[in-house]
C-alpha cells in the first residue's frame, strides 16, 4: 500500500499499526473516551475523532506528527478541552493527539523569574508547585485550561490589564513541526534583537503550524498587598465610563471586571451572592505595596464616585476574593443555569477602550431587537467583553445566535476592533478574518501554513478560511 493509492481510513489504519509498538495502551478507540475528545466548550460542533493518542513528552509527539505526516492522516492537539470556538474539533478520519499527561516543571529558575514548563500542566497546578517561591503566572483566562493550549489560543483573561497576555508572558517554546522535526524558539533572556520571531508565531496559532510541548514562562512576584472590592450602578454607560476612566488615568489595577444587570442577577443565583443588586456591576483588584493599593483604591473610589456608582463593598478576606473572582469565572455556568437546557453560545470581540462604551450600548440594543436573552460580561480594562447568548438547543436557535453573533462582530470591527480578544478563531470567527485583516495578509498566512504545513495536517479547516493554494 501506497499513500498516493490508499484511502483516508488506510493511511489511518498504517499510522495506528506504526504507532502501536511505541505507544500501545496510550492508543485509545473506545467511544467513551472519543467523545470527550470531540468537542470543546459552548460551540455547538462536535466529530469524534478515529483514535485518541496520549503523549507524555516530547519525543511522543514527535513520532506521532511524522508518520501523520508520511500517511496524510490529520492531526489535532488536545489539552483540556476548555477551548469554546471549535478549535478542538477534529476533522474526519483524525487523530487527537493528548497532551494532558505532559505535564512537568522542567525547570524552575527563582532567581531570573522564569520557568520550564511541560504543555499539558494547567495554571491553577503551576501555580500550587511554586507557591513556597514567591512567584506566580498571572495570565488567568478562568478556566483549568493547560498552558500550551493557553499559548495556542493566545490566551488572556482577568488579569490582563495589568500582566498581559500569553504574548507577553512566554519567552521560548519547543514545538514539533509537522515533519516530526522538533525546534526551540526563544530562551531565557527577556529580550534578543536576533532572526525572527518564531515564538510569537507559534503563539495564536491554534495549532496549525506546529504542535508546542513545552514553554519558557515569566514569572512575577506576588504582591505584598492584595485588596479586592464591588461597584454597583443603576446605569450600564457610567459602569463602563468608570472603567474606561481608571485606565485612562493610568492606574496600575490589576482586574477591572464587568456585569452587566443580567449577568449580575444570574451570578447572584448560581454563585449565592445574595449581598448584591442585580446591577451592573465592576469587579475591582488592586496589588502592590500598601502605599501603593490604598493611592490606587482611593483614585478608583474617586473615579467611580464621580459616574454615580453606589459605593464599594469590600472583600478583605483571602476567601471572599476567592469567592468574588470564582464568581466571575463561573459566570458561563451561572447563564446556562438562567434557561436550563438551553444552549449558551460564547463569544468575545475587542476595540480600542475609547469605543467600548459606544460598542456595548450598540450590543445592548441589538440583544433587545433579537429578541434573545444575553449576558454581557468582560475584561473591561482592555477593551475586551463577551457576550453568552441563550437559545434553544435546535437548528433555529442556533442560526438566531449566529446571527447576533455576526451583528456583534461586525460593530467591533467597524469601530476598529477585532473578531476576538482572546477565545480565537477556531472554526467559529472564520467568516470574518478577510474583513479584519484583507486578502494580502490572509495571503502571507496561507503561505505561511502551506511551508510549514505541506500537507496540511495540522488541525486543518482552523484559524485560516480556505482560499488560493489553500483548501482549509
Amino acid at each position: 500500500m501506497t499513500v498516493s493509492s490508499a484511502s483516508a481510513p488506510d493511511r489511518l489504519q498504517a499510522v495506528l499499526k506504526a504507532l502501536q509498538p511505541v505507544m500501545g495502551e496510550r492508543i485509545s478507540t473506545a467511544p467513551s473516551v472519543r467523545e470527550e475528545h470531540s468537542h470543546g466548550e459552548a460551540m455547538n460542533a462536535s466529530r469524534l475523532p478515529e483514535a485518541v493518542v496520549f503523549a507524555e513528552n516530547t519525543q511522543d509527539v514527535a513520532t506521532v506528527l511524522r508518520h501523520c505526516h508520511e500517511w496524510r492522516v490529520p492531526v489535532v492537539a488536545f489539552g483540556a478541552g476548555t477551548s469554546v470556538e471549535g478549535h478542538v474539533v477534529p476533522p474526519e478520519q483524525a487523530i487527537s493527539l493528548d497532551l494532558s499527561r505532559m505535564t512537568a516543571i522542567v525547570e524552575l529558575n527563582a532567581e531570573d523569574l522564569d520557568c520550564r514548563v511541560q504543555a499539558g500542566i494547567t495554571r491553577q497546578t503551576l501555580n500550587v508547585e511554586i507557591r513556597d517561591t514567591g512567584l506566580f503566572f498571572p495570565v488567568d483566562p478562568g478556566g483549568e485550561a493547560t498552558i500550551g493550549g493557553m499559548c495556542a489560543t493566545r490566551a488572556s483573561g482577568t488579569a490582563a490589564v495589568r500582566y498581559g497576555t500569553m504574548k507577553e508572558n512566554v519567552l521560548g517554546l519547543t514545538v514539533v513541526l509537522a515533519t516530526g522535526e522538533v525546534i526551540r524558539t526563544g530562551g531565557r533572556v527577556r529580550k534578543s534583537s536576533t532572526g525572527y520571531d518564531l515564538t510569537s508565531l507559534f503563539i495564536g496559532s491554534e495549532g496549525t503550524l506546529g504542535i508546542i510541548t513545552e514553554v519558557q514562562l515569566r514569572l512575577h512576584g506576588r504582591p505584598d498587598s492584595v485588596s479586592a472590592a464591588i461597584c454597583q450602578f443603576e446605569n450600564l454607560h457610567d459602569a463602563v465610563q468608570t472603567a474606561m476612566e481608571i485606565i485612562q488615568c493610568g492606574i496600575p489595577i490589576t482586574r477591572v471586571e464587568l456585569m452587566d444587570s443580567v449577568q449580575m442577577a444570574a451570578s447572584i443565583q448560581y454563585s449565592g451572592l445574595s449581598e448584591y443588586l442585580p446591577l451592573t456591576t465592576l469587579f475591582f483588584e488592586f496589588t502592590g505595596s500598601p502605599a501603593s493599593v490604598r493611592e490606587q483604591v482611593e483614585t478608583t473610589e474617586a473615579i467611580a464616585s464621580g459616574n454615580n456608582g453606589l459605593g464599594f463593598a469590600w472583600a478583605e478576606s483571602p476567601e471572599e476574593r476567592t469567592r468574588l473572582w470564582k464568581a466571575r469565572h463561573d459566570a458561563y455556568w451561572a447563564a446556562k443555569a438562567i434557561v436550563p437546557g438551553a444552549r449558551v453560545i460564547s463569544t468575545d470581540c475587542i476595540v480600542p477602550i475609547s469605543r467600548l462604551g459606544e460598542l456595548i450600548e450598540g450590543v445592548h440594543r441589538d440583544i433587545e431587537a433579537s429578541g434573545l436573552r444575553a449576558p454581557l460580561l468582560g475584561h473591561v480594562g482592555d477593551g475586551n467583553f463577551h457576550t453568552l447568548i441563550i437559545t434553544d438547543d435546535t437548528a433555529e436557535g442556533h442560526q438566531l445566535a449566529l446571527d447576533l453573533d455576526r451583528k456583534i462582530v461586525a460593530r467591533a470591527l467597524s469601530l476598529n476592533g477585532s473578531c476576538s480578544g482572546e477565545h480565537g478563531v477556531g472554526m467559529g470567527k472564520l467568516e470574518f478574518l478577510e474583513t479584519e485583516h484583507g486578502p494580502g495578509s490572509l495571503s502571507v498566512m496561507r503561505a505561511l501554513k502551506n511551508t510549514m504545513d505541506p500537507h496540511h495536517i495540522l488541525n486543518p479547516g482552523k484559524l485560516l478560511p480556505p482560499g488560493p493554494v489553500y483548501t482549509g
